[in-house]
């Protein structure tokens, strides 16, 4: 790892690093924050972070606000990239934001050219905390959450690993990508024509199928003024899935919200909370 910048905030440090990924077979950034640690043992839980569509490390640690909480807590934060990025890595050919460089999916690709490069699902499971678990003073205590596009990665992650993760946590996820634009975009490009392929990574449809023993919690808030509710996130799709199977999601719908940051930063102290009560259990 190559460290790329460092600031003191709240007590705590604020990193950069980049590092060649075997994963997604191109150099990859993520940015970690390590409040100062609250016991003896030095070894703190650790929430990810998974940002939305053009976003990089740096947006949600820049806007969020989240140091304060996260110091309160004891809780490090890891926030990666979201995509591949470089010379090399195909992008759309038509360079629109809501495909290829800054719109991973957090999805594994099987479609030429992007798989040689977009392998982001592995890259969050598995490489990226083995990086992290083995270059940082943390325990192997996790939770996942993120925004829109990284709503949608942390729902499906977490489900699809609910041993790993202690908790899920979601502002305005893309939480039926199978039904909605960005996602038939994104899954038709990545994974090619075949549904079957898609299910995997639509929460909707891995809640429907959720049969582990543990329902990990999880918790979502979404702005009633999102110019995306209705047409791309659909948070209905999975609410519905989920009181068919009688899986209980803490869901907050807030009027006069929007998308944007503003509305992350207004919710993220009770996002830590939440994480913070099963990450210290």
């Amino acid at each position: 790892m190559e460290l790329i910048s460092e600031n003191k905030v709240f007590g705590g440090i604020h990193q950069r690093y980049k590092h060649q990924s075997a994963c997604n077979n191109c150099e990859m950034t993520f940015a970690i924050f390590l409040p100062k640690p609250v016991d003896a043992t030095g070894k703190l839980p650790v929430l990810y972070w998974l940002s939305g569509l053009t976003c990089t490390d740096e947006n949600f640690m820049q806007k969020s606000g989240v140091f304060k909480y996260a110091s309160e807590h004891g809780i490090v934060i890891v926030a990666p990239d979201t995509s591949p990025r470089g010379d090399t890595v195909a992008d759309d050919e038509n360079g629109s934001y809501d495909f290829g460089l800054g719109a991973g999916f957090y999805l594994n690709a099987t479609q030429v050219p992007y798989s040689t490069h977009y392998r982001m699902y592995d890259y969050i499971v598995s490489e990226l905390p083995k990086l992290i678990e083995s270059n940082f003073s943390v325990s192997n205590k996790k939770a996942i959450s993120g925004h829109s596009m990284g709503g949608h990665g942390a729902l499906t992650i977490g489900l699809k690993n609910s041993k790993q993760y202690e908790s899920i946590s979601a502002f305005a996820p893309i939480t039926n990508p199978m039904d909605c634009p960005w996602g038939v975009k994104a899954f038709t490009g990545y994974l090619g024509e075949d549904e079957s392929l898609w299910a995997q990574y639509d929460a909707t449809k891995l809640m429907l199928e959720n049969t582990a023993d543990r329902k990990i919690p999880i918790k979502i808030d979404q702005g009633g003024d999102d110019v995306f509710l209705t047409e791309q996130l659909k948070p209905e799709s999975l609410l519905n899935a989920a009181k068919a199977i009688g899986y209980k999601i803490d869901y907050q719908l807030h009027n006069g919200y929007d998308h944007s940051y503003f509305f992350i930063s207004s919710f993220i102290e009770q996002h830590v909370q939440f994480h913070a009560q099963y990450l210290k259990s």
